[in-house]
């Protein structure tokens, strides 16, 4: 990914928001491998499109794990981050995940519920079936909605935002995402990436109040994604 604004994949823009579709391995934020973050490719995309001189004003709305593609959320105005932080944090947004796995769960559905303890030594989660000190619940709904010869792709809602949520629980019923050498994953993927990806978010826009509904179409570097492309597409 270079630093010129056609890299950027923009799902959704205007006065107040915009979304683009984040690729594997780009990180949202700076961290310590120094690696250009998105949130610069974004701050200079307006610069450049808006002809801005100085400093772009861009707030983060939320997050996803570098090894994670798709819908990343950024608000334009500090007014539109305040209200999308409300958003968030009162869960009235829905976010839809695809995952794709070697392991099947039991369940065609199902309703996962743990209690997530976050080791930020070793920046991983570890869920439990009860409550301990330092333990956040977390939940979320699935579906399997396909399979391939060896790989099953799953829909996934989250009710909550923990960190490494969807991949730790998973991990927890015996179906690590594919890639995921931190959570189980037998091998990693060609990419360096895990195959999950951040598909739909939908919610109430801050300042127009409509029903905003975004879409991150799938990587297409990854051959399974694109074999899965259409069952996707359909949900």
């Amino acid at each position: 990914m270079t630093r010129e604004k056609q890299s950027l994949q923009i799902l959704f823009e205007d006065n107040h928001l915009i979304a683009v579709n984040k690729p594997v391995g780009v990180p949202v934020q700076g961290d310590i491998s120094g690696d250009t973050p998105l949130i610069d490719f974004v701050s200079e995309y307006i610069k450049v499109k808006y002809e801005k001189p100085g400093n772009v004003y861009i707030g983060l709305v939320h997050r996803v794990d570098r090894p994670v593609s798709g819908i990343v959320l950024f608000a334009k105005t500090s007014k539109a981050l305040a209200r999308m932080n409300e958003v968030f944090q009162s869960r009235q947004v829905k976010k839809t995940y695809l995952a794709i796995v070697a392991e099947a769960p039991e369940k065609i559905k199902g309703t996962l519920e743990h209690y997530l303890v976050k080791d930020a030594e070793k920046n991983k989660s570890f869920a439990y079936s009860k409550s301990g000190k330092g333990a956040k619940k977390a939940a979320l709904s699935y579906e399997l909605i396909g399979r391939s010869q060896n790989y099953s792709l799953l829909r996934i809602d989250l009710e909550t935002g923990r960190h490494h949520q969807i991949r730790c629980q998973l991990a927890k019923i015996g179906s690590p995402i594919r890639g995921d050498l931190k959570y189980g994953s037998p091998r990693s993927n060609p990419n360096g990436g895990i195959s999950l990806h951040a598909y739909k978010l939908e919610f109430e826009h801050p300042v127009k109040k409509s029903t905003v509904v975004i879409k991150a179409p799938l990587p297409t570097d990854d051959m399974l994604w694109r074999e899965f492309k259409h069952l996707a597409e359909s949900n």
